[in-house]
């Protein structure tokens, strides 16, 4: 049995809650999403602000997201709050998602190492930061999509054969 993967997206931006810049990063990300056959359940666009950002995540997970993926907010200026707000929702990390998420991003630019995102598993839902540009979060779902099944699946506590058999080649 495979779990659908039900996903919300969170753009993390001040300005963009603000309504004085446009959120680009969420929509490309629904896009992403989308074109893949992925049901987007949700879509928020919140401040950077830990606790505001931690709400939106709880939120997604009430309204069925196995799947958060958040965009913003991960580097290093002191408004970038989206890991903190993220560790107050996992109940524990999956560091290779991020390890491979900075990996990606740094083999095309040397900031890639600034990005501070994380990974990690609230109950059976997959949280995840994205960079904020439109550009990088396409790059990191490049990345993400082929593992996405398999993680799901494994959170909802199925053995996740079908994963490793679509992961593997022969």
């Amino acid at each position: 049995m495979t779990t659908p993967i039900r996903a919300a997206v969170i753009t993390a931006s001040t300005k963009g809650a603000r309504g004085q810049r446009p959120d680009e990063s969420g929509p490309a990300m629904r896009e992403v999403l989308e074109s893949a056959g992925i049901a987007v359940v949700s879509s928020a666009l919140v401040p950077d602000d830990a606790g505001k950002i931690a709400l939106a995540i709880r939120e997604a997970i009430v309204l069925g997201a196995n799947v958060v993926l958040t965009t913003g907010g991960t580097g290093l200026s002191p408004n970038d709050v989206t890991p903190e707000a993220t560790r107050r929702v996992i109940d524990r990390e999956v560091p290779g998602i991020a390890e491979a998420l900075r990996a990606t991003s740094l083999a095309k630019t040397p900031h890639g190492m600034l990005s501070r995102g994380i990974a990690g598993a609230a109950g059976a839902t997959l949280v995840v930061n994205l960079p904020g540009s439109p550009r990088a979060v396409r790059e990191s779902l490049d990345v993400l999509l082929p593992v996405l099944s398999h993680a799901v699946e494994l959170l909802a506590g199925e053995s996740g054969e079908g994963g490793h058999a679509r992961g593997r080649s022969v």
